[in-house]
Parts: structure tokens; C-alpha cells; sequence
């Protein structure tokens, strides 16, 4: 069986791991397997193909992804967050790993695959959703009650802040309706991912399942707890309360949440470890009780802070698995989060962690000292590692994968 991934954006990104880790997993089950990308970094790896790989090349793409921006850029009010149109992208037909491919298999494709060149694809078509951007009109997630109107028409998009109601985002929904592959599976990588699937415009006919995001577990595994803040210059004294995203001004991470709980734990003597674009004056954070480092690309470093914590917190308000949490489970470390989308189901509620009541602020504060002061502390942390290698270990998910890949072949046949 041979599958082909088309994987948007640099593979050191958060969605991109996902599906290359998953690739790793398919290998390991003897797959052939191989990676079509847009990303400068490919690992050295053989099974990766970049569509960057010469300066004439990495030109097209750039150009590419500027015509793709230029399409919201005449809303002059618009939302600072990521919005992609998917019309500039590649005819993936005419990429020369097409042919040799049994399966294609959709990722991220925002910025590298041409949306109205989806309908030509003649073999089966799994479409991974690491976010809610293919059933939307370009936004890649929406807020809880803010908008649903991916569920039966995007028009005068709240995100564009447009006064159209015909805008791109009624543009691109169309396009994605009318052109999507004749043999296609959507997973959602969530339980809550796949349910916004299956009662949007886009997907409503479609088959859906959910199979969820992954990690490697061998690269993400505890460190002893002394010995990562030692190396990562943290105090061995004080509980460490650790959380970490890209950039703390994105709406949808919940970021005003880890102030509110600060100053309400103040004088409990914690100490705030962060990770990601923010810094303590950003966050409004004491500074003789926290610490940033920025943002970490590499596993070594993510590992060591996510074995130096005694709490991983996650104020998320959308998220659509919630790698960071898996990752820290994966090092042994109790993660409190929301109960509401992703995280809930990663995060088993007082088995190897806290789900608070959503977006509560004050039970999101029980739940961090719930944690921190549980009488069997060990057994969260087992039970944490436990849930992440049984569920979504790499290997493990490239098993539910396969079995899809059979059956969509079996479907294209029949």
C-alpha cells in the first residue's frame, strides 16, 4: 500500500508534526509511505518531498502564498488571526508522486493545495481536519457561540469584519462544497472536531471518523524532575506551574486565563514556567515568580520543561486536539484544561488530570490545586504516560489509519 501526505507549512509546526510523526508510525508498520510538502525543513529524511527545494521553486511558492493573502487584504478592519482562501495552491494531479500513490492523504493544505483542483483526484482521498479551516469559508477555528455559520452559509465574515455580504469567505466555501473529491473520508482529530464536521455545509454528506492526533512517545517520555530543573535552572523548591502556546494573543488559547489564576494563587508560593511567543511583562505575570523561554521548536527542550512541571495548565477555549497537552501526559505530568472540545479526550477527569467546568475561572483554579496537593500525586503522573501510550502513541494511530486506508480502498473498488 502506498500513501502519499500532503503536508502545508514547515513540518517543525504544530500541525505538521502531527502528520509527520503519523508517517513515522506508518513506516514502522511497513507502509510506504511518503511526505509531499511545502516545508524548507525536511529532517534529512528520503521519504519527504519538498516542492522547495531549488530558489526558482521556493520564488512559486512564496508568490503563491502572497496571492493568497491579498485576497482578505482589501479588508482593511480584518481580525489578526490566520485566514486562508486554499485558491493559489498546487494542482496536486500534476505533482509526480500522484501516479505512484494508492491513497492520497489530506493534512494541513492551506497555502500548498489548490481547493478547486480537489474534484480531479480519481483515487481515495482521506482528509485529516487538524483544525476547522476545511469547513469554513477561510477562518481556521471560530470561537464557542461567536459564529457557526460554516454549518449552512459563510457571508460578511466576522473575522473579515467585511460589509459584504458576499465576501471571500462565501467564495471559498462554495469552492470547497463544489469541488471536493469523489472518494473521500474526513477524520476529525477529536471527538468534537468530527461532531462540527458532520453538521457543517461542507462535510454534512461526507463519511466522518475520528482518529486522534499523535505523538511519539519514546521522544516525548518523563525526565526526573530535579534533574530538568537543574538543567533548565528551575527552583527545586517550589511547585512549578507550566503552560505554553504559540502566541498568548491568540483568542482561541485562553491565555487571559493563567493571569486571573495567578493572582488568585499568589501567595501559594508557585512558580509559572512559560513556553511559546510571550514573556512575563506580556503576560502580566509577577517576575520573581515566573520564567518564559520563548519559543521551543526542538523535543529535548519541550520535554525537559514538561518533566520539570508539576502541572501542565491549558486554558484553551478551541482547540482542536490539543498536542501540548499530550505531550506533557507523555512526560508524566497532570494536565488541567476546559472540559469542552479537544481536551476532552485527552484529559480523563481526576484520573490523570482536571477538567474544569467551561471556561470557569474558578473551578479552573480548583482543579490546578486539586491537582498539586493530591494525596497520590504519583498516580496521576503514571496514569497521564499510561492514557498517552495506549491512545495516542504514533504507532497506535497509524494501526486505525491502515485499517481506514483497507476499507477506502475496498469503497473505490466496489
Amino acid at each position: 500500500m502506498k500513501i502519499l501526505h500532503f503536508v502545508g507549512g514547515e513540518l517543525t509546526g504544530g500541525a505538521a508534526r502531527g502528520a509527520y510523526w503519523l508517517h513515522k508510525g506508518l513506516i514502522r508498520h511497513g507502509v510506504d509511505s511518503k511526505i509531499f510538502t511545502n516545508s524548507k525543513e525536511h529532517f534529512g529524511d528520503p521519504t519527504v518531498v519538498s516542492c522547495v527545494g531549488s530558489p526558482v521553486r521556493r520564488i512559486r511558492n512564496i508568490i503563491r502564498l502572497k496571492l493568497d493573502s491579498l485576497v482578505y487584504s482589501v479588508y482593511r478592519n480584518r481580525m489578526n488571526v490566520t485566514f486562508s482562501s486554499g485558491l493559489f495552491g498546487l494542482d496536486i494531479t500534476k505533482t509526480p508522486l500522484y501516479e505512484w500513490a494508492d491513497v492520497i492523504h489530506l493534512h494541513w493544505i492551506s497555502g500548498l493545495v489548490n481547493i478547486r483542483q480537489l474534484s480531479k483526484i480519481e483515487k481515495p482521498v482521506i482528509w485529516t481536519m487538524r483544525d476547522m479551516w476545511p469547513m469554513t469559508g477561510g477562518c481556521h477555528y471560530t470561537l464557542p457561540g461567536d459564529c457557526y455559520r460554516y454549518r449552512e452559509k459563510c457571508f460578511r465574515c466576522p473575522q473579515l469584519r467585511g460589509s459584504w455580504n458576499f465576501d471571500v469567505s462565501t467564495l471559498v466555501q462554495q469552492k470547497k462544497a463544489k469541488n471536493l473529491p469523489k472518494n473521500l473520508h474526513v477524520v476529525g482529530i477529536s471527538s468534537w472536531l468530527s461532531e462540527c464536521a458532520r453538521g457543517s455545509k461542507i462535510f454534512k454528506q461526507s463519511r466522518v471518523s475520528t482518529i486522534s492526533n499523535c505523538i511519539d512517545t519514546d521522544e516525548f517520555k518523563p525526565i526526573q524532575r530535579d534533574i530538568a530543573r537543574s538543567l533548565l535552572d528551575l527552583p527545586k523548591d517550589r511547585k512549578i506551574v507550566l503552560a505554553g502556546a504559540q502566541h498568548n494573543s491568540c483568542n482561541y488559547k485562553g491565555f487571559s486565563y493563567i493571569t486571573k489564576l495567578q493572582r488568585a494563587l499568589s501567595s501559594e508560593g508557585l512558580f509559572f514556567v512559560f513556553f511559546g511567543n510571550s514573556n512575563e511583562r506580556e503576560m502580566g505575570v509577577d517576575r520573581g515568580s515566573c520564567k518564559s523561554f520563548r519559543f521551543l521548536r526542538d523535543s529535548i527542550s519541550l520535554r525537559l520543561l514538561y518533566s520539570a512541571a508539576d502541572v501542565f495548565i491549558a486554558p484553551s477555549i478551541v482547540e482542536a486536539f490539543g498536542k501540548t497537552l499530550a505531550e506533557a501526559m507523555s512526560c508524566g505530568t497532570p494536565v488541567v484544561c476546559f472540559d469542552a472540545t479537544g481536551p476532552r479526550d485527552i484529559v480523563d477527569h481526576e484520573i490523570n488530570g482536571y477538567r474544569a467546568k467551561a471556561f470557569e475561572t474558578a473551578d479552573l483554579i480548583h482543579g490546578v490545586r486539586w491537582v498539586l496537593t493530591h494525596s497520590n500525586y504519583e498516580a496521576l503522573c503514571l496514569n497521564a504516560r499510561a492514557k498517552v501510550e495506549s491512545k495516542f502513541d504514533h504507532f497506535v494511530i497509524a494501526e486505525e489509519y491502515l485499517s481506514l486506508y483497507e476499507k477506502s480502498l475496498e469503497n473505490s473498488k466496489s
